[in-house]
Protein backbone atom coordinates (compact mmCIF):
# COMPACT_ATOMS: atom_id res chain seq x y z
CA UNK A 1 0.00 0.00 0.00
CA UNK A 2 2.85 2.45 0.89
CA UNK A 3 5.91 3.27 -1.33
CA UNK A 4 9.19 2.39 -0.95
CA UNK A 5 10.03 5.86 -0.45
CA UNK A 6 7.11 6.48 2.03
CA UNK A 7 5.60 9.75 -0.42
CA UNK A 8 2.22 9.35 1.17
CA UNK A 9 3.25 9.84 4.55
CA UNK A 10 5.41 12.42 3.60
CA UNK A 11 3.08 13.91 1.91
CA UNK A 12 0.57 13.38 4.67
CA UNK A 13 2.79 15.10 7.31
CA UNK A 14 4.00 17.76 4.80
CA UNK A 15 0.23 19.48 4.61
CA UNK A 16 -0.97 18.86 8.13
CA UNK A 17 2.32 21.05 9.02
CA UNK A 18 2.33 23.64 6.22
CA UNK A 19 -2.09 23.39 6.52
CA UNK A 20 -2.06 24.04 2.61
CA UNK A 21 -1.74 21.82 -0.49
CA UNK A 22 -0.01 24.24 -1.84
CA UNK A 23 3.10 25.23 0.59
CA UNK A 24 3.09 21.38 0.97
CA UNK A 25 3.29 21.12 -2.82
CA UNK A 26 5.99 23.42 -2.89
CA UNK A 27 8.00 21.60 -0.18
CA UNK A 28 7.89 18.09 -1.59
CA UNK A 29 8.69 19.90 -5.07
CA UNK A 30 5.53 18.46 -6.63
CA UNK A 31 2.72 19.94 -8.30
CA UNK A 32 -0.46 20.68 -6.18
CA UNK A 33 -2.11 18.78 -8.02
CA UNK A 34 0.13 15.78 -7.66
CA UNK A 35 -0.39 16.57 -4.06
CA UNK A 36 -3.80 16.33 -4.11
CA UNK A 37 -4.07 13.05 -6.07
CA UNK A 38 -2.16 11.61 -3.87
CA UNK A 39 -3.79 12.27 -0.69
CA UNK A 40 -7.43 11.52 -2.16
CA UNK A 41 -5.64 8.20 -2.99
CA UNK A 42 -4.34 7.47 -0.26
CA UNK A 43 -6.98 8.45 2.34
CA UNK A 44 -9.36 5.80 -0.66
CA UNK A 45 -6.87 3.34 0.42
CA UNK A 46 -7.44 3.99 4.34
CA UNK A 47 -11.28 4.15 3.87
CA UNK A 48 -11.37 7.48 6.16
CA UNK A 49 -10.59 11.10 5.09
CA UNK A 50 -7.65 12.63 7.03
CA UNK A 51 -8.63 16.29 6.00
CA UNK A 52 -10.91 18.66 5.69
CA UNK A 53 -10.73 20.99 2.77
CA UNK A 54 -12.55 24.56 1.67
CA UNK A 55 -11.00 26.93 -0.95
CA UNK A 56 -9.48 28.82 1.57
CA UNK A 57 -8.02 26.52 4.21
CA UNK A 58 -7.34 23.01 4.98
CA UNK A 59 -7.40 21.20 8.48
CA UNK A 60 -7.06 17.76 9.78
CA UNK A 61 -10.14 15.20 10.73
CA UNK A 62 -10.31 13.32 14.37
CA UNK A 63 -8.88 10.80 12.60
CA UNK A 64 -6.29 12.73 10.97
CA UNK A 65 -5.60 14.28 13.92
CA UNK A 66 -5.03 10.30 15.11
CA UNK A 67 -3.27 9.10 12.12
CA UNK A 68 -0.42 12.17 12.07
CA UNK A 69 0.04 11.53 15.65
CA UNK A 70 0.85 8.16 15.69
CA UNK A 71 2.76 8.23 12.54
CA UNK A 72 4.94 11.17 13.24
CA UNK A 73 7.65 9.90 15.68
CA UNK A 74 8.14 6.72 13.82
CA UNK A 75 8.18 8.49 10.48
CA UNK A 76 11.31 10.76 11.95
CA UNK A 77 13.06 7.31 13.06
CA UNK A 78 12.91 5.63 9.28
CA UNK A 79 13.75 8.42 7.76
CA UNK A 80 16.80 8.65 10.21
CA UNK A 81 17.52 4.92 9.58
CA UNK A 82 17.25 5.69 5.76
CA UNK A 83 19.96 8.30 5.63
CA UNK A 84 21.82 5.98 7.85
CA UNK A 85 22.03 3.45 5.89
CA UNK A 86 22.42 5.57 2.49
CA UNK A 87 25.59 7.36 4.39
CA UNK A 88 27.30 3.69 4.48
CA UNK A 89 27.71 3.92 0.69
CA UNK A 90 29.69 6.95 0.76
CA UNK A 91 31.83 6.86 3.89
CA UNK A 92 32.99 3.12 5.18
CA UNK A 93 31.23 2.73 8.52
CA UNK A 94 29.79 -0.15 10.43
CA UNK A 95 30.81 -3.65 11.05
CA UNK A 96 32.06 -5.99 8.27
CA UNK A 97 32.14 -9.83 9.91
CA UNK A 98 34.88 -11.92 8.46
CA UNK A 99 34.89 -15.84 8.69
CA UNK A 100 38.54 -17.31 8.23
CA UNK A 101 40.56 -20.63 9.58
CA UNK A 102 43.26 -19.78 12.10
CA UNK A 103 46.01 -19.71 9.59
CA UNK A 104 44.32 -17.35 7.13
CA UNK A 105 43.77 -14.54 10.01
CA UNK A 106 46.84 -14.70 10.90
CA UNK A 107 48.40 -14.42 7.25
CA UNK A 108 46.22 -11.51 6.54
CA UNK A 109 45.67 -9.97 10.15
CA UNK A 110 48.73 -7.44 9.76
CA UNK A 111 48.88 -6.14 6.05
CA UNK A 112 44.95 -6.59 5.30
CA UNK A 113 43.15 -5.91 8.39
CA UNK A 114 45.22 -3.83 10.75
CA UNK A 115 45.65 -1.58 7.49
CA UNK A 116 42.37 -1.39 6.55
CA UNK A 117 41.34 -0.35 10.29
CA UNK A 118 44.33 2.18 10.04
CA UNK A 119 42.33 4.02 6.83
CA UNK A 120 38.78 3.42 8.47
CA UNK A 121 38.31 3.97 11.94
CA UNK A 122 34.75 4.17 11.53
CA UNK A 123 34.31 0.81 10.50
CA UNK A 124 34.65 -2.24 13.16
CA UNK A 125 35.68 -5.30 11.74
CA UNK A 126 34.33 -9.03 13.42
CA UNK A 127 37.14 -11.53 12.62
CA UNK A 128 35.83 -15.24 13.63
CA UNK A 129 38.41 -18.12 12.99
CA UNK A 130 36.68 -21.19 12.26
CA UNK A 131 38.60 -24.57 11.22
CA UNK A 132 35.32 -26.34 9.57
CA UNK A 133 34.16 -24.78 6.59
CA UNK A 134 30.72 -23.03 7.02
CA UNK A 135 27.65 -21.25 4.87
CA UNK A 136 29.16 -17.75 5.23
CA UNK A 137 25.40 -16.79 4.02
CA UNK A 138 23.47 -18.42 6.43
CA UNK A 139 26.12 -17.49 9.54
CA UNK A 140 25.65 -13.89 8.95
CA UNK A 141 29.46 -13.18 7.56
CA UNK A 142 29.80 -10.55 4.83
CA UNK A 143 33.76 -12.44 4.07
CA UNK A 144 34.98 -15.66 4.26
CA UNK A 145 38.61 -16.70 3.66
CA UNK A 146 39.74 -19.76 2.89
CA UNK A 147 42.15 -21.40 0.31
CA UNK A 148 41.25 -21.14 -3.25
CA UNK A 149 40.22 -24.59 -3.63
CA UNK A 150 37.88 -24.95 -0.64
CA UNK A 151 35.87 -21.74 -2.22
CA UNK A 152 32.37 -22.63 -3.10
CA UNK A 153 31.66 -22.25 -6.71
CA UNK A 154 28.75 -19.76 -6.25
CA UNK A 155 30.27 -17.56 -4.53
CA UNK A 156 32.63 -14.60 -5.91
CA UNK A 157 36.33 -15.06 -5.47
CA UNK A 158 39.07 -12.28 -4.76
CA UNK A 159 42.58 -13.99 -4.58
CA UNK A 160 44.72 -12.45 -1.33
CA UNK A 161 48.07 -12.97 -1.49
CA UNK A 162 49.87 -15.39 -3.84
CA UNK A 163 51.30 -19.15 -3.94
CA UNK A 164 51.51 -20.25 -0.11
CA UNK A 165 53.66 -23.22 0.82
CA UNK A 166 53.85 -26.13 3.79
CA UNK A 167 57.08 -26.61 5.61
CA UNK A 168 58.49 -29.25 7.73
CA UNK A 169 60.54 -27.93 10.85
CA UNK A 170 62.33 -28.69 13.79
CA UNK A 171 64.37 -27.25 16.01
CA UNK A 172 68.51 -27.80 16.16
CA UNK A 173 68.33 -29.46 19.43
CA UNK A 174 66.20 -32.06 17.72
CA UNK A 175 67.62 -32.61 14.50
CA UNK A 176 71.17 -33.17 16.42
CA UNK A 177 69.94 -36.01 18.46
CA UNK A 178 67.85 -37.67 15.85
CA UNK A 179 69.00 -36.94 12.91
CA UNK A 180 67.28 -35.00 9.61
CA UNK A 181 64.51 -36.64 7.34
CA UNK A 182 65.82 -37.41 3.71
CA UNK A 183 63.26 -38.19 2.14
CA UNK A 184 59.17 -38.71 4.04
CA UNK A 185 59.17 -41.96 4.65
CA UNK A 186 62.02 -41.28 7.20
CA UNK A 187 59.38 -39.53 9.44
CA UNK A 188 57.98 -43.34 9.86
CA UNK A 189 61.11 -43.46 12.36
CA UNK A 190 60.93 -39.87 13.78
CA UNK A 191 59.02 -37.85 16.02
CA UNK A 192 56.45 -35.72 14.85
CA UNK A 193 53.59 -33.33 16.47
CA UNK A 194 50.23 -34.51 15.08
CA UNK A 195 47.58 -32.67 13.70
CA UNK A 196 44.12 -33.07 14.46
CA UNK A 197 41.59 -31.76 12.06
CA UNK A 198 38.53 -29.72 12.89
CA UNK A 199 36.10 -32.58 11.69
CA UNK A 200 37.99 -35.04 14.44
CA UNK A 201 40.09 -36.32 11.95
CA UNK A 202 43.88 -36.90 12.34
CA UNK A 203 46.28 -35.06 9.21
CA UNK A 204 48.07 -37.24 7.30
CA UNK A 205 51.19 -35.15 6.29
CA UNK A 206 51.33 -34.29 2.29
CA UNK A 207 54.39 -34.49 -0.29
CA UNK A 208 55.15 -34.55 -3.61
CA UNK A 209 58.16 -34.37 -5.92
CA UNK A 210 58.15 -35.04 -9.75
CA UNK A 211 55.01 -35.73 -9.69
CA UNK A 212 55.21 -38.47 -6.68
CA UNK A 213 52.45 -37.71 -4.56
CA UNK A 214 52.72 -39.61 -1.00
CA UNK A 215 51.22 -39.37 2.09
CA UNK A 216 52.35 -40.25 6.17
CA UNK A 217 50.61 -41.12 9.13
CA UNK A 218 53.51 -39.53 11.20
CA UNK A 219 53.34 -40.46 14.97
CA UNK A 220 54.48 -38.83 18.14
CA UNK A 221 53.68 -38.08 21.73
CA UNK A 222 51.87 -35.42 21.19
CA UNK A 223 48.32 -34.07 19.31
CA UNK A 224 46.98 -30.81 18.42
CA UNK A 225 44.83 -28.83 16.73
CA UNK A 226 46.07 -25.11 16.81
CA UNK A 227 49.34 -24.20 14.66
CA UNK A 228 50.77 -22.23 17.51
CA UNK A 229 50.89 -24.81 20.36
CA UNK A 230 52.18 -27.20 17.49
CA UNK A 231 55.02 -24.37 17.28
CA UNK A 232 55.48 -24.12 20.65
CA UNK A 233 56.03 -27.83 21.19
CA UNK A 234 58.37 -27.97 18.36
CA UNK A 235 61.33 -25.21 19.71
CA UNK A 236 60.79 -27.41 22.71
CA UNK A 237 62.52 -30.19 20.84
CA UNK A 238 59.65 -32.11 21.17
CA UNK A 239 59.75 -33.45 17.26
CA UNK A 240 58.93 -32.15 14.26
CA UNK A 241 55.85 -29.97 13.17
CA UNK A 242 54.31 -29.52 9.61
CA UNK A 243 52.99 -25.59 9.32
CA UNK A 244 52.17 -23.05 6.76
CA UNK A 245 55.80 -21.52 6.00
CA UNK A 246 53.88 -18.11 7.46
CA UNK A 247 53.77 -19.67 10.71
CA UNK A 248 57.06 -20.06 11.43
CA UNK A 249 58.66 -17.72 9.26
CA UNK A 250 60.12 -15.73 11.87
CA UNK A 251 61.36 -18.37 13.67
CA UNK A 252 62.92 -19.90 10.79
CA UNK A 253 65.14 -16.88 9.86
CA UNK A 254 65.97 -16.54 13.13
CA UNK A 255 67.61 -20.05 13.09
CA UNK A 256 65.22 -21.21 15.81
CA UNK A 257 63.67 -23.27 13.51
CA UNK A 258 65.36 -25.37 10.44
CA UNK A 259 63.61 -26.62 7.55
CA UNK A 260 63.86 -30.15 6.21
CA UNK A 261 62.18 -32.46 3.18
CA UNK A 262 61.94 -29.16 1.36
CA UNK A 263 62.23 -30.58 -2.19
CA UNK A 264 59.18 -32.48 -1.08
CA UNK A 265 57.13 -29.33 -0.44
CA UNK A 266 55.10 -28.25 -3.30
CA UNK A 267 53.18 -24.59 -3.46
CA UNK A 268 49.89 -24.42 -2.28
CA UNK A 269 46.62 -22.51 -3.62
CA UNK A 270 46.81 -18.72 -2.25
CA UNK A 271 43.92 -17.37 0.08
CA UNK A 272 40.75 -16.06 -1.27
CA UNK A 273 38.51 -13.35 0.29
CA UNK A 274 34.71 -14.82 -0.99
CA UNK A 275 31.42 -13.71 -0.74
CA UNK A 276 27.62 -13.62 -2.60
CA UNK A 277 27.00 -11.81 -5.31
CA UNK A 278 25.23 -8.78 -3.72
CA UNK A 279 24.03 -5.45 -5.27
CA UNK A 280 24.64 -1.91 -3.62
CA UNK A 281 27.24 -2.85 -1.47
CA UNK A 282 28.42 -0.96 1.57
CA UNK A 283 31.37 1.71 1.38
CA UNK A 284 33.06 -0.60 3.98
CA UNK A 285 32.52 -3.56 1.98
CA UNK A 286 34.17 -1.75 -1.13
CA UNK A 287 37.20 -0.66 0.68
CA UNK A 288 37.79 -3.82 2.07
CA UNK A 289 37.80 -5.42 -1.27
CA UNK A 290 39.96 -2.90 -3.16
CA UNK A 291 42.41 -3.07 -0.35
CA UNK A 292 42.95 -7.01 -0.73
CA UNK A 293 43.12 -6.67 -4.34
CA UNK A 294 45.99 -4.16 -3.70
CA UNK A 295 47.67 -6.24 -0.88
CA UNK A 296 47.66 -8.61 -3.53
CA UNK A 297 49.05 -6.91 -6.50
CA UNK A 298 51.98 -5.54 -4.11
CA UNK A 299 52.62 -9.45 -3.12
CA UNK A 300 53.11 -10.13 -6.41
CA UNK A 301 55.39 -7.36 -7.70
CA UNK A 302 57.60 -8.53 -4.29
CA UNK A 303 59.90 -11.48 -5.72
CA UNK A 304 60.35 -13.21 -2.03
CA UNK A 305 57.36 -12.61 0.34
CA UNK A 306 57.69 -9.51 3.18
CA UNK A 307 57.85 -9.85 6.71
CA UNK A 308 54.34 -10.34 8.08
CA UNK A 309 52.85 -10.95 4.89
CA UNK A 310 50.75 -13.95 3.78
CA UNK A 311 53.01 -16.52 2.03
Amino acid sequence: MIGHNLIELDAVMAVARRKSFRAAAMELQISTTALSNLIAKFEKQLGVRLFNRTTRSVSLTDAGRNFVEQIGPALVEIHSAMDSAMSQQEVPSGTIRINAFPTAAREILEPVILEYLRRYPQVHIDLVTEGRLLDVVADGFDLGVRSADFVPSDMIAVPIGHARSYVVVASAAYLEMHGKPRVPLDLLNQTCIRIRLPDGGIYKWHFEKDGEPIQIDVKGPITLDEASLSRTAVLHGIGLGLFMESDVRDDIEAGRLIKVLEDWMKPVAPLCLYYPGRKNPSAAFKAFITLAREFTAASSADPEPRRGSAS
